[in-house]
């Protein structure tokens, strides 16, 4: 792991993870209810929900594709 060298306060590295963090609290977290959902639970939430992001969401940046089909398409995907 590389430490980011920008100055504090300035810090174009965090853009990603801030736009990630931004729409994972919004698609995620926001209008639901949480009261009742265990540790165990939320856990297997999440952990679909990302599966979800990393494999199967449609980004306009790819083509209208989702990730796994794009990469499939480059030919950087050999699984099916």
């Amino acid at each position: 792991m590389v430490r980011s060298m920008s100055r504090k306060g300035c810090s174009p590295d965090n853009a990603r993870a801030e736009g990630f963090f931004g729409r994972l609290k919004v698609e995620f977290f926001y209008g639901e209810g949480w009261r009742g959902v265990s540790v165990k639970q939320f856990i297997e939430m999440l952990d679909s929900y990302l599966r979800w992001y990393r494999e199967k969401r449609i980004k306009s940046d790819l083509g209208h594709k989702n990730p796994m089909q794009y990469r499939k398409d480059l030919g950087l995907l050999w699984r099916g």
